[in-house]
């Protein structure tokens, strides 16, 4: 972000996006936004788009500079109808552009029945350029063999993938399916991970949820994941790896690794960070965002807040996550396009 030379008052300076400036580079501190549960930021060209859970609708933020997300105008773009399998508990959007059209993918839950047997992932399609603006075309929702949350997708090798957190007995598991397009599986579903550490059985519930795909600069594929019910402090994001030329649909190929990458920090003031997202920022580097509480016992409210960091590489092409980073520590922004 270039600072002009005019003068800015303190208000602006410490505004709620913790904008700074030091040596003439952008800067930042988290959180980004007062609220904002299961956030997701995605890059097209000279734009990031965020959103998050709002509860009711599906709302887009766009800028050309995160450290200003707060200024971006929110947009609605869609709200439930009034009956129906996708009438209410409009939770974690997620927003993927896929051979040049937007598509919006979500979990809902049934009118007159918000629990877990009643709930799935649902996906709207948009042509237009601007996924703020145009028409969004209802695709129905995903036929799984399980009720669930938490949908997301990605292609590795020229094939695509979907891969969510269905209910299976008292358990919340991942499980992963092939695509025939960006509503329709193809093929039987495979589970590969359940919830059998101690970190991931934490406030009552067995729960692995939030699966999110990042590819690693050597081939490696990896999935996090948060662990956990949302509502406990020990919410927390872990990581699954599967080896360069695996095959993603069978279990076996993946691992699962020994305890959290992400997770509280009372020394920071983090607490229950989770669901997360990556985005690549316009100079190629990878970053997370995230939400978390800024204390202990906030439960799984509004008041989680987005978050983001970048995302490091090892020699051996695996991602290194720093703790994180808590309320007035200052950070390098992502690069502006």
């Amino acid at each position: 972000m270039t600072i002009r030379t005019t003068l800015l008052s303190a208000s602006l300076m410490f505004c709620l996006c913790g904008v700074a400036n030091a040596a003439g580079k952008a800067t930042f501190s988290n959180p980004l936004l007062p609220s904002g549960p299961d956030p997701w930021i995605v890059r097209d060209g000279g734009t990031y788009y965020y959103m998050a859970t709002r509860g009711d609708r599906l709302a887009i933020r766009k800028t050309n500079d995160l450290t200003r997300l707060a200024e971006a105008q929110e947009v609605t773009v869609w709200r439930p109808p009034a009956s129906g399998p996708n009438a209410q508990s409009i939770w974690a959007p997620e927003l993927h552009r896929i051979d040049g059209k937007w598509y919006l993918y979500y979990t809902a839950a049934a009118s007159g029945h918000d629990d877990d047997a009643h709930r799935g992932i649902f996906v709207l399609e948009n042509a237009g350029a601007d996924p703020t603006q145009g028409e969004w075309t209802d695709r129905g929702q995903i036929k799984t063999e399980h009720t669930g949350i938490d949908g997301t997708t990605f292609v590795h090798e020229g094939k695509r993938y979907f891969v969510y957190s269905p209910y299976v007995g008292p358990d919340s598991v991942l499980s992963i399916a092939a695509m025939a397009n960006p509503w329709t599986l193809s093929g039987r579903e495979t589970i590969i991970a359940r919830p059998d550490q101690n970190w991931e059985r934490q406030g009552g519930r067995q729960i692995l949820e939030g699966p999110e795909y990042l590819a690693g600069p050597k081939g490696d594929l990896f999935l996090t994941y948060s662990g956990s019910a949302c509502w406990s402090d020990d919410y927390a994001i872990g990581l699954l790896h599967a080896a360069p030329g695996s095959d993603p649909l069978d279990a076996a190929s993946w691992t699962k690794a020994p305890r959290p990458v992400l997770a509280k920090d009372p020394g920071t003031s983090v607490y229950a960070p989770g669901h997360n997202g990556f985005f690549e920022a316009a100079d190629g580097t990878t970053w997370i965002v995230y939400h978390a509480n800024p204390g202990p016992d906030m439960k799984c409210t509004a008041k989680r807040s987005p978050r983001m960091q970048p995302v490091k590489w090892n020699a051996q092409g695996q991602p290194v996550f720093d703790r994180p980073a808590g309320k007035g520590v200052v950070l390098k922004a992502p690069a502006t396009p």
